[in-house]
């Protein structure tokens, strides 16, 4: 049975866990599970008196967290899930509200639902400073945050700075938001989609193109073939527009467009050593242009073939032929 990975977002109130698991949710056609935190009946009052309605307040978010938690691995057998919250953040919540027995009673009834409650496959953290989290906050609006105590934003940003940074039960990507608008700037969701995807191994989960199972071994007939109709779409774009179909000249302009992806990659490969980050999160800052390169390097191609008279979807399927039925030796082996 297929199993889709579950995405957390998580950070401090105000920094954009719904909104940034709404925007990119199109993008990974996943399905949303969204903290329904408008319907606790208590958090009104809390913010106006914590320390009188906490337990009223931490206790109905538990439960309602653990009702909507326990629908998670049915949703991840329909397709990939993101969440705009963890279980486990009620607990911070918690232990920063709470005190004395009230803890105590909170702790018992946590550590017995947490036991039925799956982990994130990956946890996106949202970290942004107090002083951005408290304008987010008055931007948003709401009525009930409208006197929000700076302190107690801050105090909570500390907590979750310390947990998360620290927290190794599931993969962490940390993500600094205090110079990024998803929402305005299109550049910084794809650079924010585009570390995540990195990050979940996006590819390794997608669902199967038609006719293919990543799980089974195949066979070249088994393979959906795409690629004569876009040698028939290139050709025929070549009549239309007046371009050049001349060997050389598409040639020359698949080198340069080869030249120029290798420049994307030599940028990703210093960028991970000058700044001693990891590589893939170098890629996937880069994503964009090196979606656009290796586009670019088959499109020449396709056009290179068509002016060789090359059918490249044949030309692939009787070498890949010849490599089915090839036996590999190690290399110590060829060397003798």
């Amino acid at each position: 049975m297929n199993y889709h990975p579950f995405i957390a977002v998580e950070g401090v109130i105000g920094v954009g866990k719904t909104t940034l698991a709404r925007q990119i949710q199109p993008d990974f056609g996943a399905q949303l599970l969204l903290e329904e935190f408008e319907e606790n009946p208590f958090l009104a009052d809390f913010y106006a008196d914590r320390e009188r309605y906490a337990f009223q307040t931490q206790i109905f978010f538990l439960l309602s967290r653990y009702r909507q938690q326990q629908a998670a691995p049915a949703m991840c057998r329909q397709g990939l899930v993101i969440s705009d919250y963890t279980f486990m953040k009620d607990r911070l919540f918690a232990n920063l509200n709470l005190r004395g027995d009230e803890l105590t009673v909170y702790e018992r009834v946590h550590h017995a639902l947490a036991e039925n409650i799956p982990l994130p496959d990956l946890i996106v953290y949202l970290r942004a400073d107090t002083d951005t989290l408290m304008e987010r906050i008055a931007i948003r609006d709401r009525p009930y945050e409208r006197d929000m105590d700076r302190d107690y934003i801050d105090a909570l940003n500390r907590v979750y700075e310390g947990f998360f940074t620290a927290y190794g039960d599931s993969p962490v990507l940390i993500i600094e938001t205090d110079r990024l608008n998803i929402v305005t700037e299109p550049d910084d969701l794809d650079l924010v989609t585009g570390q995540i995807r990195a990050a979940v191994g996006q590819s390794a989960w997608q669902d199967p193109l038609p006719q293919l199972d990543p799980r089974e071994t195949l066979t070249l007939a088994e393979t959906e073939r795409r690629l004569a109709r876009f040698q028939e779409f290139h050709r025929a774009l070549d009549v239309d527009k007046g371009f050049l179909t001349d060997a050389y000249f598409n040639f020359i302009c698949l080198q340069e467009e080869v030249g120029e992806l290798a420049a994307e990659l030599k940028a990703i490969w210093a960028t991970a050593a000058d700044e001693g980050t990891d590589q893939n999160q170098a890629m996937a800052q880069r994503q964009p242009a090196l979606r656009s390169e290796l586009a670019d390097c088959l499109a020449y191609l396709l056009k290179l073939s068509n002016d060789l008279g090359i059918d490249l979807e044949e030309a692939y399927l009787d070498k890949m032929q010849m490599n089915v039925g090839r036996s590999w030796r190690a290399k110590e082996d060829r060397t003798q």
